[in-house]
C-alpha cells in the first residue's frame, strides 16, 4: 500500500483463516520501505496534469511495480514467509469523481511486475469495480472497518489521516446498512506540501509536529480554506490531490506569506485545517455522536494534530489502531490483503451503503503467478460465506 502522501510503502504479511463468518487475521510482518526520492518525485510530478505525460505514466507505472516487489519481497524475507497470494492497492496518481467529468480513477504499480518478480498469484486494481457499480471507489477501507469495529453499544468514527482524510461510521449494533464513510478533505498532504516548500526541501512533513506547535493560527485564512464547496457536498463523496494538493497549497502559501505568516503560522493554520475539516464534517454528515474516534495514517503521529481533534470532538475517546491489533500506519495494509484474499474466493469486498455503489461487487483484478494452479485448487474447497467479522490474533507463538 502506498497512500497520497508518496511517504512509503506498507507491506503486511498476514495468516487468514475462516471460520463461519468470521477473519481470524494474524499480522506475522510489517515493513515500511522508503520511497527512492527520483521515483518519488516522479510520483509527484503525475499529481500536476501540466507537468505530466503519458510516457512518464507508463515507465512510472513499471517502476512502481518494481518497487512494490521490492517492498513485498523484503517483508517476507523478514518473517521467512513463502506468500500465497500479493495484493496490491498500487498508488493513486489521479481520482476523478466530480461532476462533469467521467467518474475515474487511475493507480499505477503494474501488477504483472509484481507477480513476475515474487512468483506468486496477486490481485490489484480494486478501486474501478466500485466505480463501474456506480460507486466512488472509495473509502475502501470502511469495508475492514466494518468488520472490526463493529460493537452492539459503542458507536465509533474510524478517521484515517493519510494524504486525505476519510472517516468510517460504525454506528452501535454495527449494522451494515447503516455505515457511513466519506473522505473528509484533507490530511497531511497540504502540511507535507508547505513543510517540503517552507523548508527548502530539507523536511518532507512536520516531524512531532514541531513547526505547527511553534505558529499561530490565521483564524481568516483557515475560515476561507474551510468555505471551500466539497466541505457542503452530500456522502457518500471521495476527493484527492486534484483538489487538496500543490493546486491549492502553493497560492495558500503565496498569500500567507504575503500576508506576513512565518512557516510556523502557515503549517499551524493548516494543521488546524485538517482538524477543523474533520470535526466540521462530523458535525455535517455523521448520523450520530461518536463514542470512540480511532485515528490511523500518518495524521495518528503528529501529536499537535490529535490534540486539536481531541479538543474539537471532546468528549469522544480518542483511540489508535494499535489498541485494537493493528498498526496504525500498516492497517491500510492488512485490509488490501483481505481484500485481495476475498476476491480470490469471489466474495464481495465493499459495502454500498459506504462507497455509493448501486450494489456489493468483488474488487482486484488477478494475475496467475506461478502458484496459481495450486492456489485455486485451494480456494475451490473453500467456504462461500461472506465474512462479517474481523478478529485479530495475537502473534504465532512458534515464529
Amino acid at each position: 500500500m502506498s497512500g497520497t502522501s508518496v511517504d512509503g510503502i506498507d507491506a503486511a504479511v498476514i495468516e487468514v483463516h475462516q471460520d463461519a463468518d468470521a477473519l481470524g487475521v494474524r499480522l506475522l510482518g510489517y515493513v515500511e520501505s522508503a520511497f527512492d526520492e527520483g521515483l518519488r518525485q516522479r510520483v509527484h510530478a503525475l499529481f500536476r496534469p501540466e507537468q505530466s505525460s503519458v510516457d512518464a505514466v507508463c515507465e512510472v507505472n513499471v517502476q512502481l511495480g518494481e518497487a512494490f516487489a521490492e517492498a513485498a519481497a523484503l517483508a517476507l524475507r523478514q518473517t521467512d514467509v513463502q506468500a500465497d497470494l500479493v495484493a496490491s492497492h498500487g498508488q493513486t496518481v489521479w481520482h476523478e469523481v466530480s461532476p462533469g467529468h467521467t467518474r475515474s480513477t487511475l493507480q499505477l504499480g503494474e501488477p504483472s511486475v509484481i507477480a513476475e518478480r515474487l512468483g506468486v498469484t496477486t490481485v490489484a486494481d480494486f478501486r474501478p469495480r466500485d466505480i463501474a457499480a456506480g460507486g466512488q471507489g472509495a473509502p475502501l477501507a470502511s469495508w475492514g472497518d466494518a468488520l472490526l469495529f463493529g460493537d452492539e453499544t459503542i458507536g465509533r468514527a474510524v478517521q484515517n489521516i493519510g494524504g486525505i482524510g476519510n472517516v468510517t461510521w460504525v454506528p452501535p449494533g454495527g449494522q451494515w446498512e447503516a455505515m457511513l464513510a466519506f473522505d473528509t478533505g484533507p490530511g497531511n498532504a497540504l502540511i507535507d506540501h508547505a513543510v517540503g516548500r517552507l523548508t527548502g526541501g530539507m523536511q518532507r512533513f512536520d516531524v512531532d509536529g514541531a513547526l505547527a506547535a511553534a505558529g499561530r493560527v490565521d483564524d481568516v485564512l483557515l475560515s476561507e480554506l474551510l468555505s471551500l464547496p466539497y466541505f457542503l457536498e452530500q456522502p457518500p463523496k471521495s476527493t484527492g490531490r486534484e483538489l487538496f494538493g500543490a493546486q491549492l497549497a502553493d497560492p495558500f502559501i503565496d498569500r500567507a506569506l504575503s500576508n506576513g505568516l512565518h512557516a510556523s503560522d502557515i503549517v499551524a493554520t493548516l494543521t488546524a485545517f485538517t482538524a477543523h475539516s474533520i470535526a466540521d464534517q462530523y458535525r455535517r454528515f455523521l448520523p450520530g455522536r461518536p463514542d470512540e474516534v480511532v485515528v490511523g495514517g500518518g495524521g495518528s503521529r503528529n501529536p499537535v494534530l490529535m490534540r486539536l481533534l481531541s479538543q474539537l470532538l471532546d468528549p469522544a475517546q480518542m483511540r489508535i489502531h494499535e489498541d485494537f491489533g493493528l498498526p496504525s500506519l500498516g492497517r491500510e495494509a492488512v485490509y488490501f490483503a483481505l481484500m485481495g484474499y476475498e476476491a480470490l474466493h469471489g466474495r464481495p469486498n465493499t459495502i454500498p451503503s459506504c462507497t455509493g455503489a448501486k450494489h456489493p461487487v468483488v474488487m482486484g483484478k488477478l494475475v496467475p503467478g506461478a502458484n496459481y494452479r495450486q492456489l485455486m485448487r485451494l480456494v475451490g474447497t473453500s467456504s462461500d460465506v461472506r465474512p462479517r467479522r474481523l478478529i485479530v490474533r495475537g502473534p504465532d507463538p512458534s515464529a
